[in-house]
């Protein structure tokens, strides 16, 4: 299975970006975004990657360490309160957000977006979807115990929910320009991603690492060890916007 595993991801990369000579990666350091990263290389592709976050935020601080043990080319956008606030405004204006996380998820691509027109490119991969498909959200074991069809009927769900997010993403996008493509949430990857055995994904209702599969896929492509292994953390918490916005709202 983690042979055929590593073709799939390897052709719905390669699929989606058939026709470009160069790409830019939404980058944390994690696994998925580097696993990404490393396929996009492996293509002959020239890879930019794009990191976002406040200053010293775990996002800025883990994925210079890991874009400097892969050799690829790394753009920063600092965030700071000065401009939060005609994004925020913009955003309210954009997007019907009523999802807190959505909202947030909107406001780093934002960010993410505007970096990348800063540095005339127009096209983005993200590496969305991996955490819905390979069980990598702390919902999926909090429901393990209920057993596998209720494992899938919420990777379902938050598939939807993905594609949802997307389509807000993919808007605020296009303002700038910017396309954004995810080759983890194409139909053939999410059909072949749904028939790998739950067992391989996630161990058991005390599995605080999951997605075991992946990393192993990973580890194989040779991404960096500390970035296979790394606990998932939410763009919105590696890239402090939820803990500033939670400040702010409890300021005023």
């Amino acid at each position: 299975m983690l042979e055929d595993l590593k073709r799939a991801l390897f052709e719905t990369v390669s699929e989606m970006i058939n026709q470009e000579d160069s790409v830019a990666v939404s980058f944390s350091g994690g696994i998925d975004s580097t696993l990404l990263s490393k396929i996009c290389y492996d293509l002959r592709k020239k890879v930019t990657l794009l990191t976002i976050g406040f200053p010293k935020s775990p996002d800025i601080e883990f994925s210079q360490i890991i874009s400097h043990k892969m050799g690829l080319l790394h753009k920063i956008y600092e965030l700071n309160d000065s401009d939060l606030r005609c994004a925020i405004e913009y955003l309210h204006k954009k997007v019907d957000c009523k999802n807190v996380s959505h909202f947030e998820n909107c406001l780093a691509y934002f960010y993410i977006a505007r970096l990348a027109c800063q540095n005339q490119i127009r096209l983005i991969l993200s590496a969305n979807g991996c955490d819905e498909l390979f069980c990598g959200y702390n919902q999926y074991r909090l429901v393990y115990d209920q057993g596998e069809q209720k494992i899938m009927k919420l990777m379902d769900e938050k598939i939807t929910n993905e594609f949802i997010l997307m389509k807000k993403i993919e808007t605020i996008a296009t303002d700038f320009g910017i396309t954004i493509k995810q080759p983890f949430l194409s139909p053939k990857f999410i059909s072949f991603a749904k028939n790998i055995p739950v067992n391989q994904k996630i161990k058991s209702s005390n599995d605080f690492t999951r997605k075991h599969i992946l990393r192993e896929a990973a580890l194989s492509f040779g991404v960096p060890l500390e970035s296979a292994m790394k606990p998932k953390k939410a763009l919105q918490y590696g890239s402090l916007i939820h803990k500033t916005l939670k400040k702010k709202l409890e300021y005023n």
